[in-house]
């Protein structure tokens, strides 16, 4: 297979890392408007299988002519692009896939092409990160082996393994898109209804081995389209993990106004967006840098299996790999793009039409392919017989 990947950015020299050690992959075309960082990646891997183009993929001839090279493109640019790539890959007979974006209907806009999908016999599986994405799938896995659904419960962060103050935090995607996520509402499922709950609200703390005790409190998006798939259960609800007290600070700055997309302040007669004055202060004290990161995950999903109360619950623990250098959030966001991508060029995905992803990636073969990459899924069963 043939496989196209857009951006060279973290994620996209990550995807590309693994697909070139795949021996049905023959050729990755590597595309970004900054060939720099892309050819000096091919040097380091020294893959005679990655090629690197240059591309502005704000020119839609441009992007059709690299897309058109490929069997499956692997969308990892701004999520803006989400829904061009998808329909420019569906013009040239090209599967696709994408690492999501929940602001602007990115998804949906993806999701809205099933049947001209269908019709093409193309697959499109947008929202492949790790939230949405890795919990998109084990839900799904999770749901796949009950009768019925009841409630979903989902836990994830990236966090450092050597927390420092003041936030405790180091970020490994855009500060803009943390903000974004504390300030939107979030969706959750209670009582069989879908409501809008206020982000860094309703703490709660979760253990996971060799971190003690987090934190967990309601971030936007994590959701996406599982409200969707899961409409009809009990209840769902998404929350992001961090080190205790992360959640009270940040509200904080969010009361404040700081994360506000639009209210500026009037300094020394210049107008100053307050956002911006936040991210210049947050970016050098959270940059990652050469730190150690870690991704938790936890996933719950309960319900009914021949008449006895069953919860499956799916953990996970990744950490920046100190071989490599490649960040646990890259191994766990990267990986699951790559594997899903490489899953549909292997006909083992061959579901023709636009799906999220708990509705068409095995479940099972994703935890083996994931764990012979080093990201270890582990599967808890929890029994409790029903009364009569």
């Amino acid at each position: 297979m043939k496989v196209v990947v857009l951006g060279a950015g973290l994620m996209g020299k990550q995807a590309a890392r693994d697909l070139v050690a795949d021996d049905a992959v023959e050729l990755v075309i590597l595309a970004d408007r900054n060939t720099e960082q892309a050819t000096l990646f091919k040097d380091q891997l020294g893959s005679s299988k990655l090629e690197v183009l240059e591309l502005d993929a704000a020119n839609d001839e441009a992007l059709a002519a690299v897309i058109a090279k490929g069997d499956i493109v692997i969308n990892a640019l701004f999520y803006t692009f989400n829904e061009k790539v998808a329909a420019t890959a569906l013009e040239c007979g090209v599967h696709a896939v994408d690492l999501g974006g929940h602001i602007g209907g990115a998804t949906d806009a993806v999701l809205e092409l099933h049947e001209q999908a269908q019709q093409k016999g193309i697959t499109l599986i947008p929202d492949l990160g790790v939230a949405p994405g890795m919990i998109n799938i084990l839900t799904g896995y999770g749901a796949s082996k009950l009768d019925q659904v009841s409630d979903i419960r989902l836990y994830v962060g990236g966090i450092p393994v050597h927390p420092e103050p003041p936030l405790e935090y180091n970020h490994v995607f855009s500060l803009e898109g943390v903000f974004d996520h504390y300030t939107d509402k979030s969706h959750v499922i209670r009582e069989g209804n879908l409501l809008e709950v206020e982000s860094l609200s309703e703490i709660e703390h979760v253990e996971f081995e060799g971190f003690g005790e987090l934190e967990a409190f309601h971030t936007s998006g994590g959701t996406s389209t599982l409200t969707d798939t899961f409409s009809d259960i009990n209840s769902l609800e998404y929350k992001t993990l961090r080190y205790k007290g992360h959640a009270e600070k940040f509200k904080l700055l969010v009361d404040l106004g700081f994360t506000d997309r639009t209210k500026t302040v009037q300094v020394e007669g210049h107008e100053v967006k307050l956002r911006s004055v936040l991210k210049a202060v947050l970016e050098p004290i959270t940059a990652l840098g050469d730190k150690q990161d870690a991704v938790v995950l936890r996933v719950m999903v309960s319900g009914v299996k021949a008449g006895e109360d069953i919860s499956y619950e799916y953990n996970m623990v990744t950490v920046k790999d100190p071989d490599t250098g490649v960040t646990a959030m890259a191994r766990a966001t990267a990986y699951t793009i790559s594997v899903v991508a490489q899953m549909i060029g292997k006909g083992i995905i061959d579901k023709a039409g636009a799906y999220p992803p708990e509705m068409v990636v095995p479940g099972d073969e994703y935890i083996a392919e994931m764990a012979k990459r080093g990201v270890e899924i582990k599967e808890t069963v929890h029994r409790s017989a029903l009364q009569n």
